[in-house]
């Protein structure tokens, strides 16, 4: 988006000029500046971060038995990670004798 330096409104281009919606100032656009831009039609969907950049070096451990059939620890490490949209989070849960993963539910 580009702002007017005169009455701060929003300008729209017209070939290769920026005009005014508001007070109709003119000026010319910078190719350079442009391409610095952020849109969000420019922007991408890389999914959900990896769970060690969301939560990182966040682990706690705490008693919570390990679901994994040959392992009978009951210590884990969790880390919290937040649901996409914001609503939650989600505590993943990693067992400290054998590794194995899961997930709060």
């Amino acid at each position: 988006m580009q702002f007017c330096d005169e009455c701060g409104s929003l300008m729209h281009t017209e070939g290769d000029t920026w005009v005014c919606r508001s007070c109709e100032n003119e000026e010319p656009r910078d190719s350079q500046a442009e391409a610095a831009m952020t849109t969000q039609d420019g922007q991408r969907d890389d999914g959900a971060p990896a769970v060690a950049d969301a939560t990182q070096g966040s682990t706690e451990t705490m008693q919570e038995p390990c679901p994994a059939d040959d392992c009978d620890s009951d210590r884990a490490e969790y880390e919290m990670m937040p649901k996409p949209g914001g609503s939650y989070e989600v505590r993943l849960f990693t067992c400290v004798e054998c590794g194995h993963k899961w997930r709060e539910s």
